[in-house]
This record gives structure tokens, sequence and C-alpha cells, in this order.
């Protein structure tokens, strides 16, 4: 059963998410109400994915992030907020987080998104829209200001990679390319190392900066 770790400050967005999480055989193994609280819990529980809120007092989701990544803590964070700013997405996919998800979401894309995260996937691709996408490319480079140019993907590295970008996991990728899954993370540290990346959705933003997904 996936283990969770729901972080939100409002107790009844918390029960009912767990409420709703438990009939879907999700086991939610901890809440919190901020960040400091969410660090504690989930070095208490490690969960299998983290469900945050971005908007929170004291210590925010973005805070809880870059504090997640700091720790180098490699549970899958899924952000779940009404919050749909594009801005706000941008910093949350910078500070590490792998899924984006608005609060009107059905109980079966929820569990769904959660599955996905959990078995290594991303949510990256459904939720860069235009606009955000426009404001990827305007902006600095995702591996920093002072990253070069990107060296030439292999052929079986675009494919790995736009597959990466819509979100199937490493083993989702082996049966799709009809590879070894062992090979698949080769390919995918290879394409990280390229593209100076840290993880997989920062891969996913700096392809999208230099336009590797066109």
């Amino acid at each position: 059963m996936t283990r969770v770790v729901v972080v939100d400050d409002q107790t009844l967005i918390r029960q009912g998410i767990r409420g709703l999480l438990e009939v879907a055989d999700i086991d939610v193994v901890g809440e919190a109400d901020d960040g400091r609280a969410a660090l504690a819990i989930v070095a208490e529980t490690t969960p299998d994915v983290i469900l945050l809120d971005l908007r929170m007092p004291r210590f925010d989701g973005i805070w809880t992030l870059e504090r997640l990544r700091a720790a180098e803590v490699e549970i899958p964070v899924l952000v779940l907020t009404t919050f749909d700013d594009d801005e706000l997405v941008l910093a949350a996919l910078r500070a590490g987080a792998r899924g984006y998800l608005l609060k009107d979401v059905t109980l079966d894309q929820l569990t769904r998104a959660i599955r996905t995260l959990a078995d290594g996937g991303t949510l990256i691709a459904p939720s860069i829209t235009d606009r955000m996408l426009r404001a990827i490319r305007s902006g600095p480079s995702p591996a920093g200001p002072h990253a070069g140019p990107v060296p030439g993907l292999t052929e079986r590295e675009q494919e790995v990679l736009r597959l990466v970008a819509q979100g199937y996991s490493n083993r989702e990728i082996a049966e799709v390319l009809f590879l070894a899954e062992g090979t698949v993370k080769n390919h995918v540290s290879t394409i990280l190392t390229k593209l100076g990346a840290r993880d997989r959705t920062n891969a996913v933003l700096r392809a999208l900066h230099e336009g590797l997904l066109d």
C-alpha cells in the first residue's frame, strides 16, 4: 500500500483528504500543518509520497521543498493547492516538486497521481501551460546561470526524455521502449548529466528551456 504524508494548514482539508485516500487504499501515515512539522513527520514515517500545500502560514510549501532538497530527502512531493499561479508552479517545480495538482481534481486523478510519483514518475507535463512554457524559455536556465551548452542527446536518449516529460516511470519507459529497466536507468542518468540537472523534474525544465521537447 502506498504511504502518504499530507501537509496542509487546514485541519478539515487534511481530514477530508485522509478519508478519501483511505477509501482508495492509500495509507495516510502522517499529517502536518506547516513545513517545520512536515519535516519531522516525514523523518519519522518515511512515506512514499508527500502531498504538500503551498500557501501555509509560517513555513510554507516552497520553504518545505527547499529544506527537503537541502537535506537530500528523495521522497517525491506532489503539490496539491487551490492556486493556479504560473510563477508559483514554476517556483515549486524548481524547488524540487515532482508534480502539481489543483484541489478540484477527482479522487481518481489524485490517487493515480500519487501512485505515479510513488512509482518514480512525474506530473510535470500536464502542468505546463503555454504561459509557463514561455516563462521557462525566457527565464534563466534551470541548470543555473553558468550552465554551458547541452551536449547532443542520442535518439534513444531523446525518446527516454520525452517519456520522462510525460510522467512515465523507469518501469513504464522500459515497457514502452522494450528495454530492460536497468538500461532505462542508465539512460536517465546520462540525460541528467548532459542537461546538468539534479533530478528528473529539473531535467524536463532544462529540456523545455532549451527547446529539446518541441
